[in-house]
């Protein structure tokens, strides 16, 4: 048999090609070792620099300490398919994975279990589970959110133009929010009261779905069918029947042990014919004043688009709007606002602060079905009015019960407003206060949608670094070649 000849093996060409390859083949399994370990731990860990211009996939010091706090696991479905992945949804993902422990997310595409999504049906359409959404679920409470895109993007209208625009990300606050929600002991229950030709579901609708995505429990029900604990909040929306002397007395016990009263007084309800809702209202300092509120024609920054019944009020600095004053999220709408009297010194189980003010030079109007005009008339009131209060009261056993008016329901139940303007910050910060709880997600700031377009002012620094570059390149080519052109 043929003896085989190895002396190939012993050629400095094999020997030394063969020691290159297999280096090199050595250096490439180990960066490919390393790239999936640091990969790997800026998984684990949020090692990731953020270079985007709006720091889309970083989270604020306020969801830090949200998630500090939680003490209940939480699981996030993102139901994206393969393929089609919003890549800066997942950094931001697996940020909150790992500042937390308790926070654990997955890729679960529909296609793939198409009968997962009755594991979280709900009879809410913004609970709806679709294609490119979350859902953040705690198995502890049985409690989950749905967060389809349009919790993700906030809409701001172009004047010039007419047309709405995407304005800012909400990844953060969204699901920040939706973790709060989901680890909570308790859901605030919120009681609209029912009975008195208040507004109901149907039509105040926008409000109730507003305060159900923010872990409101609301619920509509005459007060004879409900059993009030001093944690409820009981909503009063324009009632124009008055209480009865047992619904009175339902009230004023809730109150007495620090039950707290959302009040909407519109500027057509008959207070005067109320005399149990008068005197429920004067318990607390709030006076209502007849006829509507119209700005001042000079008042221009006082009202909206030439109507002088719509107004837009001047938030003053309390315990509700602080922080809305803070972050410049003041612009509201009152349209065909009731005023209210300006609270005068009262004893000290009452303290009365006005939250919103009309305009200097507004006035109180009459308006009768034989005259339709705005002009001011002599006897007419001039303002700034209040037109919307808030109120600490004291009880005798130290309870303390809480309370606002607010003179506009539509305010509250306009959708057009809400897209407009910041009442939806204004009716989370209310609702904080009136059921006593910690601040929520003001602070977590929405992220520009759209990258900022360039300005000369932008364009400078660039152009220097474009000029310097290819300068310093011909340089280093000179002090290099030079010296050898004399060779």
């Amino acid at each position: 048999m043929k003896k085989l000849n190895f002396a190939f093996l012993r050629d400095p060409k094999f020997r030394y090609g063969s020691l290159s390859t297999a280096l090199l083949c050595v250096a490439i399994a180990l960066l490919v070792a390393l790239n999936g370990l640091f990969t790997s731990l800026e998984k684990k860990y949020g090692w990731r620099v953020d270079y985007s211009f709006n720091a889309i996939t970083s989270h604020s010091a306020s969801t830090e300490t949200i998630l500090a706090g939680i003490d209940k696991p939480v699981h996030i479905y993102a139901l994206y398919e393969k393929g089609n992945e919003d890549l800066l949804l997942f950094e931001l993902l697996n940020r909150y994975s790992a500042a937390s422990s308790l926070v654990t997310w997955e890729q679960a595409p529909l296609s793939l279990n198409p009968t997962f999504a009755t594991r979280f049906a709900s009879a809410s359409a913004d609970q709806a589970v679709t294609t490119d959404s979350l859902i953040v679920v705690c198995p502890e409470t049985g409690r989950f959110r749905v967060l389809s895109a349009q919790d993700f993007i906030t809409l701001s209208i172009d004047y010039d133009t007419g047309t709405w625009a995407y304005d800012k990300i909400t990844y953060e606050s969204a699901i920040t929010s939706a973790i709060a929600y989901v680890t909570m002991d308790k859901i605030p229950v919120v009681y609209v009261v029912q009975g008195h030709d208040e507004l109901d579901e149907g039509t105040s609708a926008v409000l109730a779905d507003f305060l159900r995505s923010n872990h409101y429990d609301v619920r509509y029900a005459p007060l004879q069918s409900i059993t009030l604990t001093p944690d409820d909040l009981l909503v009063f929306l324009a009632p124009v029947r008055d209480l009865t002397d047992s619904e009175l007395h339902t009230v004023t016990n809730f109150t007495s042990q620090g039950g707290s009263i959302l009040f909407v007084c519109d500027y057509s309800d008959p207070i005067a014919s109320m005399p149990n809702y008068q005197a429920l209202l004067r318990s607390y300092g709030f006076l209502p004043m007849e006829g509507v509120v119209v700005a001042a024609k000079e008042d221009t920054d006082g009202y909206f688009e030439g109507n002088r019944t719509v107004l837009l009020p001047t938030m003053e600095a309390t315990d509700v709007t602080f922080d809305l004053k803070v972050n410049g999220t003041t612009t509201l709408i009152m349209s065909t606002a009731r005023a209210f009297e300006t609270p005068q010194s009262t004893d000290n189980s009452l303290i009365v602060t006005p939250m919103l003010l009309s305009g200097e030079g507004s006035y109180l109007h009459s308006l009768s079905s034989s005259s339709t005009s705005l002009s001011k008339l002599p006897d007419d009131p001039e303002g700034p009015f209040p037109l919307a209060l808030e109120v600490y009261r004291f009880s005798a056993t130290g309870d303390v019960s809480r309370a606002v008016i607010l003179g506009s329901s539509a305010t509250l139940t306009s959708d057009y407003y809400y897209s407009m303007t910041h009442t939806q910050e204004f009716i989370i910060r209310m609702m904080e206060y009136l059921v006593d709880s910690p601040a929520s997600n003001l602070h977590i700031m929405a992220r520009t949608a759209v990258r900022p377009g360039l300005s000369a002012d932008a364009l400078t620094l660039g152009s220097i670094i474009l000029t310097a570059l290819p300068l310093a390149v011909l340089g280093a080519a000179l002090v290099i070649l030079y010296p050898r052109r004399h060779r």
